[in-house]
């Protein structure tokens, strides 16, 4: 199946492209937090800078997401990119000394203008694969692969290049995002790709659909419970004299999600998506259940394993209802809404998980990503009907645009 996927004319260049141009999302915060201290700042100011740039991000991916649906990929990808790239260069190229308002303002501009390249692609694969056993493939299949870029960026940008110099870490991050980002604008597959003409999307825009909101939802409380752990982890390490485990932990973790990625692809497209994705998001809830269990970094590792499992799953399942149940002519803008719901998720569930880790230790933060993870299950299965729904054509579409809308290679 991967192999009759990737095959596929324009699916392997859009998903090299795409995994390339977000190679950086995954290190720039931590070499935000160290350009900081290169300039002076404290590590305290240094969280701040990460911080604004998540929080840019969040807010205004929404916003980017919408103006794709209406003008289309190629220009907005373009524009968003060098926005960025100049940020990033900008942030690696200031004298020491320079204010923190100023950094506060180049990351949370770095962060608002950030490319949606993880939404554009997923916008494109209904018009790349009909079949919808593929579209669960290349769902799953991109979501194994993302891990690789997220343990890739940390692991070339900050522990090779930063050690050195996050100056230079931070220009290269702007390079692979500029050759990634053009990469998959210049595909045909994107530059063919058109708006839906004539659609009121009014205030809300994708949030209009129930089954989004859901998702949105569903996303915030499964990156509550990653952040939780996350933070938990690197407690649990710390408290157990074994700081240099949390590196090798968190890839565990990681790598198990792509192995869970994998099983999904050779698992096929299941029959009740609903029902598959609040049986990956109980299994979440589970697996993160046993890592109280775990009585040291050895023991944790190899829970973290099988807690990692149905990341990937969950996520394949997700992306395929969320293009289903989209609003036509909101589909990118909706795949923007899970991305600010996760990052949310994760800025509540790190704090959520520090506090309770040094409050209670390191298992209360586990508590709290099994409690979360078993809240979205809970969540998906009391929404199920938001999810099974299909909206072809929204409700709210011009007479000369509701042909163009129900013809659109946009429409899912």
């Amino acid at each position: 199946m991967v192999r009759g996927v990737l095959t596929t004319p324009g699916v392997a260049r859009v998903l090299i492209a795409s995994l390339l141009g977000r190679v950086p999302a995954g290190a720039i915060g931590l070499l935000l937090i160290l350009r900081v201290g290169e300039l002076g700042g404290s590590y305290g100011d240094g969280g701040l800078v990460a911080g604004a740039f998540s929080l840019g991000l969040a807010a205004a991916a929404p916003l980017v997401g919408r103006i794709v649906d209406v003008r289309g990929q190629t220009r907005v990808l373009a524009a968003t990119t060098l926005v960025v790239a100049a940020t990033l260069v900008a942030l690696a190229a200031l004298p020491a000394g320079t204010s923190l308002g100023v950094l506060l303002v180049l990351a949370a501009l770095a962060g608002g203008a950030h490319p949606p390249l993880a939404a554009c692609l997923r916008a494109l694969w209904p018009t790349l694969l009909a079949d919808p056993e593929r579209r669960h493939a290349v769902y799953a299949l991109e979501s194994a692969a993302l891990e690789v870029s997220f343990v890739l960026g940390p692991l070339v940008l900050v522990g090779a290049i930063a050690t050195t110099s996050a100056a230079a870490a931070l220009v290269v991050c702007a390079g692979l995002l500029i050759a990634g980002t053009a990469a998959f604008a210049a595909a045909p597959a994107s530059r063919a790709w058109r708006p839906v003409l004539g659609v009121r999307r009014g205030l809300t825009g994708a949030l209009a659909a129930p089954g989004v909101r859901t998702l949105f939802v569903l996303h915030a409380l499964a990156g509550a419970s990653f952040g939780a752990i996350e933070v938990a982890t690197v407690a649990f390490a710390e408290d157990a004299g074994a700081k240099a485990a949390i590196g090798p932990l968190l890839a565990a973790w990681g790598l198990a999600s792509m192995a869970g990625g994998a099983l999904a692809v050779r698992a096929g497209a299941p029959r009740d998506p609903v029902g598959r994705l609040v049986a990956m998001l109980a299994a979440l809830a589970a697996g993160d259940a046993l890592l109280l269990a775990a009585g040291g970094p050895v023991g944790l590792g190899a829970l973290l394993v099988v807690a990692g499992l149905a990341i990937a799953p969950a996520f394949a399942v997700a992306y395929a209802i969320a293009a289903d149940v989209a609003r036509a002519g909101t589909v990118t803008e909706a795949f923007t809404w899970l991305t600010t719901g996760i990052g949310a998720g994760l800025a509540a569930g790190s704090a959520l998980g520090g506090a309770l880790a040094a409050a209670h230790g390191a298992r209360a933060g586990f508590a709290a990503a099994a409690v979360t993870a078993g809240l979205a299950a809970i969540v998906a299965r009391l929404r199920a009907r938001t999810l099974a729904g299909v909206h072809a054509v929204p409700a709210e579409v011009t007479p000369a645009g509701a042909a163009a809308a129900a013809a659109s290679p946009a429409s899912p």
